[in-house]
């Protein structure tokens, strides 16, 4: 059973940073592109970042690529999201996410696994 679990989220005010991991379990990590994706109550879930399985290829929104950086450790299983400079616009819950087609978390928000979310708060 593939499982993905976040962790790392909270409440932040603006200007700091947190670092969001998500481990995984389950799957062949070495093997897929990992990603994140993040969703507010008002808007659909949106790509933030990805990163191919043999770290050679990054990607992410424009909103975010000068303050975020994906990075992976494939001794533990787990991908990372530093996220620094925090905005209030940042605030959603933050999904972790494994697919065997590093282009597709990009171009259309697949995934072959999800994780839970784990909610990302700024304030002013």
């Amino acid at each position: 059973q593939v499982q993905l679990v976040e962790s790392g989220g909270g409440l932040v005010e603006a200007g700091h940073s947190l670092r969001l991991s998500c481990a995984a379990s389950g799957l062949a990590f070495n093997r897929y592109a990992m990603g994140w994706f993040r969703q507010t109550p008002e808007k659909e879930r949106e790509f933030v970042a990805s990163l191919s399985a043999d770290s050679r290829a990054i990607r992410y929104i424009d909103y975010v690529k000068d303050r975020f950086s994906i990075s992976r450790d494939d001794d533990k299983n787990t991908v990372y999201l530093l996220m620094d400079s925090l905005k209030p616009e940042d605030t959603a819950v933050y999904y972790c996410a494994a697919a065997t087609q590093y282009g597709a978390m990009f171009s259309y928000g697949r995934a072959d696994y999800w994780g839970q979310g784990t909610q990302v708060t700024v304030s002013p």
